[in-house]
């Protein structure tokens, strides 16, 4: 088998005396050499940093609920942590698509805008997508039916989960979010929530199936958004009505979560 391996004669590296010591006693003990745990290490540290099979949330979803609209995480940061998700903008700027690395705006008009790594998010969920199981479903499902596909291919509801669909959708409804003033909990009606639906569309849906008992982090279980192939209309996901799909459901079993440090969240009165 040909060796992959180089050396990198410049690659200098300083290790602090105690933490060599222990990097020795566990070369004795487990038989390993140091180059083999160094390495070791290094995998399970860069795959760690990568957030590879777990969620990462920008803050607790209470905060939004609550009124907490600005907070200082940025779409860049969110980047760093996947390359799929869901969440929103600061003041509610409308819903918001990542897919494929490549984050869109959804406004209240119901269509997709660019948008710039430096926009500020008060809640963001994210993952490196890489499907655990895909299923082809071919046929028609009405939005009950589609729901009970997607909790069989759940195999535990005390799991996180990544979930893509990609396919032709007969009907869609959806909805966005007006922007909205900090400090002032969302009136969910027809003038902040405005509804669009869509019929015989090609489109993709992404988003997250999270356990009840963090529902103070994340919301509880599907929590979806539909963006149109073209990737120019999408919204949160109220209702569907599937033809012929393709499912990806990644098993997560890792939930990384920031807690903001500005003002608003630190003396915020939180539901327990």
């Amino acid at each position: 088998m040909p060796d992959h391996t180089e050396d990198y004669e410049d690659l200098n590296i300083s290790i602090p005396r105690p933490l060599a010591g222990d990097l020795l006693h566990v070369a004795q003990q487990s038989g390993h050499s140091i180059s083999q745990l160094t390495e070791k290490a290094l995998v399970q540290y860069l795959k760690d940093e990568r957030g590879i099979n777990s969620v990462y949330l920008s803050a607790p979803v209470n905060a939004m609920l609550k009124g907490f609209y600005e907070e200082n995480t940025t779409l860049g940061d969110l980047k760093k942590h996947g390359d799929f998700g869901l969440g929103t903008f600061n003041n509610l700027d409308g819903e918001m698509v990542m897919l494929d690395g490549v984050i869109y705006q959804l406004h209240a008009d119901g269509k997709t805008y660019p948008v710039d790594d430096n926009v500020q998010t008060p809640f963001g969920c994210v993952t490196f997508y890489r499907p655990s199981v895909v299923e082809e479903i071919a046929g028609t499902l009405d939005f009950s039916a589609f729901n009970a596909i997607l909790n069989s291919l759940l195999p535990s509801d005390n799991m996180l989960y990544a979930i893509r669909v990609d396919g032709f959708f007969k009907q869609v409804k959806v909805w966005s979010v007006t922007r909205q003033n900090n400090y002032q909990p969302l009136v969910e009606d027809e003038q902040n929530r405005p509804v669009f639906e869509y019929e015989n569309i090609n489109g993709v849906l992404a988003g997250f199936y999270t356990p009840k008992f963090i529902r103070s982090l994340n919301f509880p279980g599907f929590h979806l958004h539909f963006l149109t192939a073209d990737r120019e209309y999408g919204g949160h996901l109220q209702e569907c009505q599937t033809g012929g799909v393709q499912i990806g459901i990644q098993f997560i079993h890792r939930l990384k979560l920031d807690l903001p440090v500005t003002l608003d969240y630190l003396t915020a009165n939180l539901p327990r």
